[in-house]
């Protein structure tokens, strides 16, 4: 018993020396988060790094009460053509209560080694999720109605789904100018659901400084997403579907730190009139080889 005691305390001594590592390390790391929040271009996690971001959204559906939803996300890169993501979801409604919602396990594959003039990029999740306020993305007849029932009856609606995105990605003088087509079927015998995002930006300055600083050009990127969906395999339509318009801008700090902020304006009635995106996000280097370097002392 005395042996396991001191092994724990051992791991836990050795996780924070490593946490601290990683946070020490985070101020020579640029984090990769591009500006978009529902589009995917085709830029991933390098490998053996891990990124974290904090990315809550507010909105307030139609009669009902505003929310703030939120996801945790951990990026890893596990080599240089396939990256795996994380999620854990919750949210808060006023005047309802707080609840933690589900999470997400998602993968993206680059198809083509190299950069090309489009760079196609497929993506596979599974999702298990209830009272999902969290709007990553918009599919099918998704409605801002949908959020207006109240937490304690929305959480026992248990959503088990699969999504999949062909993503197509292009970078051209400084322009990033992506492409997402979204399918995703609920598990219990719900027909397949349809959406897209398209997303445009580049730096406001194309030539770095050669001097560290925050707020140089460079560290700016600035574009818009637009996002909807698109119907059912019943019912390919834009009619009676939520479509957005949403600008967004990204901070890149010298320490390793992202700032990311979206304001997203609906073009039809199902859609929320007005929701507001934010993110922050940390890039921890070498994250894996720490990892392994940790469970390594602790076997022997």
């Amino acid at each position: 018993m005395r042996q396991t005691a001191s092994r724990t305390r051992n791991f836990v001594r050795r996780a924070a020396v490593c946490l601290a590592i990683w946070a020490a390390g985070a101020a020579a790391a640029r984090a990769q988060e591009g500006p978009y929040f529902v589009t995917y271009d085709h830029h991933m996690e390098e490998p053996g790094n891990l990124e974290i971001e904090l990315e809550p959204t507010t909105a307030a559906p139609r009669g009902g009460n505003r929310f703030l939803s939120g996801l945790t996300e951990f990026e890893y890169g596990t080599t240089a053509w396939w990256t795996t993501e994380l999620y854990l979801e919750g949210q808060t409604t006023r005047n309802d209560s707080t609840i933690f919602t589900g999470f997400r396990l998602e993968n993206r594959f680059h198809v083509l080694a190299g950069e090309h003039w489009i760079n196609p990029v497929l993506y596979v999740e599974y999702e298990d999720t209830s009272a999902d306020k969290s709007l990553k993305e918009v599919v099918g007849f998704d409605s801002q109605d949908d959020a207006a029932q109240p937490n304690g009856d929305a959480r026992r609606d248990i959503e088990r789904e699969t999504e999949a995105k062909l993503i197509l990605s292009s970078d051209h003088m400084g322009w990033n100018v992506s492409e997402n087509f979204i399918a995703e079927k609920n598990l219990a015998h719900e027909p397949w659901e349809f959406g897209y995002a398209f997303g445009v930006n580049r730096p406001l300055r194309l030539a770095a400084s050669p001097l560290s600083c925050n707020w140089c050009g460079e560290n700016w990127r600035t574009g818009v997403e637009l996002y909807g969906g698109l119907g059912t395999a019943d019912r390919f339509t834009l009619h009676d579907t939520s479509q957005y318009l949403a600008p967004v801008v990204a901070w890149s700090l010298p320490n390793g730190t992202t700032l990311r902020v979206s304001p997203g304006f609906g073009l039809t009635d199902n859609a929320y009139r007005f929701l507001l995106r934010l993110g922050v996000s940390f890039e921890f280097e070498g994250a894996g080889r720490k990892i392994r370097q940790l469970f390594h002392q602790e076997a022997r």
